[in-house]
């Protein structure tokens, strides 16, 4: 792509090159594209309820360190997606709370401060030990079904 840069305006050269790198970005999106279909679509058929965090993506690509990882996964497609196809399909999607999902823990509550590098829950109060994400994710789905009045039971 910096190569344009080096011809001059308006050179043959100039507009293959711009021509070969407008399809390289056009390929990755439409296999961006493609994942998400394939992953959106999956999670509608398998579940009833999809239990999501209630993320601020624009806020979210604020800060420099998580911007083009957040950009290139393309986090408000997929969601804009997974809220279009489950209501298709008759699916209900719960958006969550993100707030402390992956520092308490999914079985006593207890809440304890963690660095992200730290990717074990161990808790000093029930001595739980659990992955970070899936302990995260155990609470946001209990805090989903809490939303809709069912606590406590099972989603197929």
């Amino acid at each position: 792509a910096s190569r344009c840069t080096t011809r001059g305006k308006g050179t043959s050269k100039r507009e293959k090159r711009r021509k070969v790198v407008a399809r390289v970005h056009e390929r990755v999106r439409w296999r961006r594209e493609n994942f998400i279909r394939q992953q959106v679509a999956c999670l509608v058929k398998r579940f009833g309820l999809i239990a999501v965090e209630a993320l601020v993506v624009r806020n979210m690509i604020k800060n420099p360190t998580l911007a083009k990882s957040i950009a290139d996964a393309a986090w408000s497609s997929f969601f804009a997606h997974l809220l279009r196809k489950a209501a298709d399909a008759g699916r209900e999607v719960v958006r969550v709370n993100p707030a402390y999902t992956s520092q308490t823990c999914s079985t006593c509550g207890h809440r304890q401060a963690m660095p992200l590098s730290v990717r074990v829950y161990e808790c000093p109060t029930c001595g739980l030990v659990i992955d970070r994400d899936y302990n995260g994710s155990k609470n946001i789905l209990e805090e989903a079904l809490e939303a809709m009045g069912r606590h406590g039971c099972v989603i197929p």
